[in-house]
């Protein structure tokens, strides 16, 4: 799975975000976004444009302007980021994987793809901005951070 440049710097800033709504700091700029995480300030504007069409972001006007998460951080998962700025969490060939079809020994196919996003979902889905920013993971993705092989590159 490739994780694009669009969702890294999505995440970080909604992570800067819901730190900001934990300290009750306010609005942040996208120039000070930007600053926080190095992250290209053009990039960062049509990023947000994607999370504020999808309501996750609200911008404030003003000279202590900004954005700040349209919900509670807790109430924002990282699979809604993900498809806010870079779509479906799993594509085949443009198909969702349940509208793939193969024949003969591909037949069972679909099946795998699906449960690959199956995965995804649990653990993109299932993981709040909250618990990402606190390391508070949700147990079963703990689970799969701890196995023996979790960190190797295969």
């Amino acid at each position: 799975m490739d994780i694009s440049a669009r969702v890294d710097y999505a995440v970080r800033a909604m992570l800067i975000l819901a730190e900001a709504e934990s300290s009750g700091s306010g609005p942040v700029s996208i120039d000070a976004l930007a600053t926080q995480q190095e992250l290209p300030r053009k990039f960062l504007e049509a990023i947000f444009a994607d999370l504020r069409r999808n309501d996750l972001v609200l911008s404030r006007r003003g000279a202590r302007g900004g954005y700040v998460l349209g919900r509670p951080a807790s109430e924002i998962n990282v699979g809604d980021v993900f498809r806010a700025v870079d779509g479906p969490l799993a594509e085949v060939r443009g198909l969702r994987p349940h509208e793939t079809a193969y024949q003969g020994v591909a037949e069972h196919l679909p099946s795998l793809w699906v449960a690959v996003r199956a995965s995804l979902r649990e653990v993109l889905d299932e993981t709040s901005l909250a618990d990402l920013r606190t390391g508070n993971l949700p147990d079963r993705v703990q689970q799969l951070l701890n196995a023996p092989d979790a960190w190797e590159n295969r």
